[in-house]
C-alpha cells in the first residue's frame, strides 16, 4: 500500500485548500461588512447562508494566492493546478502579482497587499468571477 502518489496528494491538498478558502464550513466567518450575501429577502434563519458567488471565491482564492506568491512563502511555488486556480483566475494572479511587486519597490509590502486586494478584486468582478476553464485546453480564437 504506501503513501498515495504524488498527484493523488496534491489533489487532496488543492481540495482540502479551495474548501478552506471558500468557507465550506458551517463555522465560517460572515462575509465582509456591508454586504447582502448570505442573507434572503424575508429570511429569519441565519444558519443557512448562501453560498459564495463565483467572483467571492475567485476574489478570496487569487488574492490569497498572489499575496502569498510576493511574500514567497512555503506554498508559493506551487502551480495553478495545485492552487485550484482556472486559466482565467491564473491570468488575473500573474498580473496582481507583478503590479504588487511593482507597488513594493515604490511603496512598501503593505501597501502592495493591499493593492492586491483591490486589483484582484475589481479583475474578478470584471471577468464575473473567472471560473471558465480550468482546463489546459482553450477555444480556438
Amino acid at each position: 500500500m504506501g503513501t498515495l502518489p504524488r498527484t493523488a496528494r496534491y489533489a487532496a491538498h488543492t481540495l482540502l485548500a479551495a474548501l478552506a478558502l471558500t468557507g465550506c464550513s458551517s463555522s465560517a466567518p460572515p462575509f465582509a461588512a456591508g454586504s447582502t450575501a448570505g442573507s434572503t429577502a424575508g429570511s429569519t434563519n441565519p444558519s443557512s447562508p448562501a453560498p459564495p458567488s463565483p467572483v467571492q471565491v475567485c476574489t478570496s482564492l487569487v488574492s490569497y494566492w498572489a499575496k502569498e506568491t510576493l511574500m514567497g512563502t512555503k506554498w508559493s511555488g506551487l502551480d495553478w493546478e495545485q492552487k485550484g486556480l482556472s486559466n482565467d483566475q491564473y491570468a488575473i494572479h500573474e498580473d496582481a502579482v507583478a503590479a504588487g511587486r511593482t507597488e513594493e519597490r515604490t511603496a512598501g509590502r503593505d501597501k502592495a497587499l493591499e493593492l492586491i486586494d483591490r486589483f484582484v478584486a475589481q479583475r474578478c468582478a470584471d471577468e464575473g468571477g473567472a471560473m471558465r476553464s480550468s482546463e489546459n485546453w482553450r477555444p480556438p480564437t
